[in-house]
C-alpha cells in the first residue's frame, strides 16, 4: 500500500451519508478541512469503539472550519442503524457501489476483505491531502494526533 503523496489533491467524490443525503468532498474546497476516517466494517468492535470516541469528542472534530467524514463499504440503510444504535450523528459515507471505487481511490481498499483498511487522510481547505495514517486492522486509531493534525490544517 502506496497511499496518496501528501501535498496532492485529494481524489473527489460524492457518496450518499446514512440518511441517503450526497456528500461531496470538494463541497468543503476553500471552507474546511475535512478528517477522512476509512473503517472496516460498521457494528463491529474496534470500528464501533472509534466512532463512539469521534462521537464523545465531536467538538474537537467539527468547527466552523473543520468536517469529519467517516467512510466504509457497508450498504446506508447498514449506516443508519449503525448511527441510530450509537448516537452516531456525523456522516457516515456509504462507499458500497460501485464497491469500494472512493476507498480504491485513496489506495486503502483491502481485497482479500472486501472492506477499506483502517486509514485516515486530513485533506486541508486547499483540497490537498497533508496528512495520513494507515493501523492495522486491529489496531485503533489515536484520536489525539487526529485533532491536531485537523488543527494544523487549518492554521
Amino acid at each position: 500500500m502506496s497511499g496518496l503523496v501528501l501535498g496532492e489533491i485529494a481524489p473527489d467524490f460524492t457518496l450518499r451519508d446514512q440518511f441517503g443525503q450526497d456528500v461531496t468532498l470538494s463541497s468543503y474546497r476553500g471552507t474546511k478541512a475535512v478528517a477522512l476516517i476509512f473503517y472496516p466494517y460498521a457494528f463491529s468492535g474496534v470500528c464501533t469503539g472509534e466512532m463512539a470516541g469521534i462521537r464523545d469528542r465531536l467538538a474537537e472534530f467539527l468547527t466552523f472550519d473543520t468536517e469529519v467524514l467517516a467512510i466504509s463499504c457497508d450498504p446506508m440503510f447498514s449506516l443508519r442503524a449503525f448511527a441510530d444504535q450509537d448516537g452516531l450523528n456525523f456522516p457516515l459515507l456509504s462507499d458500497f457501489w460501485p464497491h469500494g471505487e472512493v476507498t480504491r481511490a485513496y489506495d486503502v481498499f483491502d481485497d482479500e476483505n472486501g472492506c477499506p483498511r483502517r486509514s485516515s487522510y486530513v485533506v486541508n481547505r486547499a483540497g490537498r491531502v497533508v496528512w495520513a495514517v494507515h493501523n492495522a486492522l486491529p489496531e485503533g486509531r489515536d484520536l489525539d494526533e487526529h485533532v491536531r493534525q485537523l488543527g494544523a490544517a487549518v492554521d
